[in-house]
């Protein structure tokens, strides 16, 4: 009989456990706390689902089934414990903006297009969990978000002031004006937008939205009773359902394929802005509960959620923040909460489903006023505009791009600037001349300027010591790369030339390169003829403490040997130990600075010199 070995590795849990690490956190009082938050979402998704699929000039039947279903598939399907997925103001807007392009003035396509569009969005976040690039929602920064849902909340205003004076459809307010304004529609419109600010200004915690909305409802109900001068408000009509509306997406595949590449384009932008929106979302509520975040995870969870909606005819989903955030207050604890919202909702329209028949589109506009107030972060512009120009200015025209072009591509141009931005900082590392403020051993480094563009330091501090005249001591901070060799060579020149032109001058280099974090070869190169033009000026080129995969290109390009090994030091005091009895003895017997306590056995020398 074969003898097995003793192992030590520890039993591995279910396969059940170790796909939903939260089942084993199941208990009475979890079930109490998520069907508790699962009410409350239910409550918040019921009027923002109808809002937000009128935004999307879609019926009220596609927001409120995007609340439903893809709701419990992304929660389930996604890595966050307490993210809530539905439609949202910015993938609403972002939606209807694409579809009336595409649509070319066919309505019969616009429900066509917004599954398909769905669909697409769904495959293309799958997609990028695979192949496991989720992280890539990383690269939309929080000033494009920032941009976007500021532009999102003038295009969303814009849209519902008309709906306010009684229009229908996505018309402009001078269009609507023109038609004429309707006294009900206004009335009903101003009395919910009224009651739905009153209640984010002293009941932001309770369901005000629904309330505003119920009372829009009552007043429409009266002014059909009691007629004011003009046309009566509009209202939804039909009663909308919850229900899973089962479509396959791909039943319109031959009126879609036309399209091809606007469609695709539209679903591209479409997935930037929803997966950003989540993966802020999620990293958020992580940060709050110490939660680890698996970014591939929740992009797969988010795509089978779109998949879902595409399916169930719903519309675009991704993270809400206005449920998220109240779903992790109400006391959830597992995403069986959002399981408990989406059951909750269908059971709640099916016994309003008569009375949400009632509600007044200029109702619906009053909430989505209400909507894009609170998009406006007052509090964000202020802090970008006092602490970074850069990011103020991508924010800015991220946000003028989405008022005046089309959306997709506002949102890619957004992603676009800012990582300009970002390359045009990267390419200009630190360079920063370093020595001392005082005497005496054990004393740290201090920085005493930057370099310039010509190799000129700025005045140093007042207090600090002199530099030593024969040697420079530089801190590279940053990466250098292909795109930053030239800013890094032209102040690396602008030092030699300085210490040709002095009998005296700095011709020894040291650069304290902890802080150079990666390098490519062309910068590899230009640390070769750093070095060779160090070598005829007489002096040398020395580094303290580079990172490990520098020192591995270094070695494979064999710069480490032209170089000498012996020119790399671990640390600071051992490297000046090394350096300084190399220097011209000429020049350190005139010396008076002394700045090394090894200056102490240089010629010329007082005796308490560097003590």
């Amino acid at each position: 009989m074969p003898i097995h070995a003793p192992t030590d590795a520890p039993p591995q849990p279910p396969l059940a456990l170790r796909l939903w690490p939260w089942l084993g956190q199941l208990s009475a009082a979890s079930w109490r706390g998520d069907i508790q938050a699962g009410l409350l979402g239910a409550l918040l998704v019921l009027p923002q689902g109808i809002a937000f699929a009128a935004l999307a000039g879609l019926p009220p039947a596609m927001g409120l089934a995007a609340a439903a279903l893809p709701c419990a598939v992304a929660a389930l399907g996604g890595a966050s414990r307490h993210v809530m997925s539905g439609p949202t103001n910015a993938t609403a807007l972002a939606l209807g903006a694409m579809l009336v392009p595409l649509a070319a003035g066919d309505p019969s396509l616009l429900l066509p297009l917004a599954l398909g569009l769905t669909l697409l969005v769904g495959l293309l976040q799958i997609g990028l969990a695979v192949a496991r690039l989720g992280t890539l929602a990383n690269f939309v920064s929080p000033a494009v978000m920032l941009g976007f849902t500021t532009g999102a909340a003038g295009l969303i205003a814009w849209y519902a002031v008309a709906g306010l004076l009684g229009a229908e459809g996505r018309v402009s307010p001078w269009q609507a004006w023109q038609h004429g304004v309707a006294p009900s529609a206004l009335a009903v419109g101003g009395l919910t937008l009224v009651a739905a600010l009153a209640g984010r200004r002293w009941w932001r915690s309770g369901p005000y939205l629904l309330l505003a909305l119920l009372l829009g409802i009552a007043a429409g109900w009266w002014c059909t009773r009691h007629p004011l001068p003009g046309p009566l408000p509009l209202l939804v009509g039909s009663p909308p359902s919850a229900l899973p509306q089962w479509r396959w997406p791909w039943e319109d595949a031959d009126r879609l394929l036309p399209l091809g590449s606007p469609l695709l384009q539209a679903a591209l932008a479409l997935t930037i802005v929803a997966l950003g929106q989540s993966m802020a979302i999620a990293k958020t509520l992580a940060t709050r509960t110490g939660d680890a975040l698996d970014a591939n995870r929740e992009c797969l969870g988010q795509g089978l959620g779109n998949l879902a909606a595409a399916c169930s005819g719903g519309m675009v989903v991704c993270g809400s923040l206005n449920r998220s955030v109240p779903n992790l207050e109400a006391g959830a604890r597992t995403p069986m909460a959002a399981v408990a919202a989406s059951l909750l909702l269908v059971l709640l329209v099916a016994l309003a489903g008569p009375v949400l028949a009632w509600i007044p589109l200029a109702a619906v506009a009053g909430l989505l006023l209400t909507v894009a107030w609170s998009l406006f972060d007052h509090a964000a512009w202020r802090r970008v505009w006092r602490d970074d120009a850069s990011e103020f200015a991508v924010a800015a025209a991220t946000a003028l791009a989405t008022l005046t072009v089309q959306l997709e591509m506002a949102v890619l141009a957004g992603v676009m600037l800012s990582l300009v931005v970002y390359l045009y900082r990267s390419a200009r590392p630190a360079l920063r001349t370093m020595g001392f403020d005082r005497q005496g051993a054990g004393r740290p480094f201090v920085i005493l300027g930057d370099v310039g563009d010509v190799g000129e330091s700025i005045a140093p501090p007042p207090g600090t010591l002199p530099e030593c005249p024969q040697l420079k001591l530089l801190r590279m901070e940053g990466s250098v790369w292909f795109g930053a060799v030239t800013h890094v060579a032209d102040r690396l020149r602008g030092l030699r030339e300085r210490a040709a032109a002095s009998p005296t001058g700095q011709r020894h280099l040291l650069v304290m390169a902890k802080s150079m974090n990666t390098i490519d070869l062309a910068a590899a190169e230009m640390w070769e003829t750093e070095r060779s033009r160090r070598a005829e000026l007489g002096g040398a080129l020395y580094f303290h403490r580079p990172r490990p995969q520098v020192l591995a290109l270094w070695q494979r390009t064999g710069f480490l040997d032209r170089l000498g090994r012996d020119h790399v030091f671990p640390d600071k005091r051992r490297a000046i130990a090394t350096i300084v009895p190399q220097l011209d003895g000429a020049v350190c017997s005139r010396c008076r600075h002394r700045v090394f306590e090894e200056c102490v056995w240089q010629p010329g020398a007082p005796i308490d010199a560097g003590l």
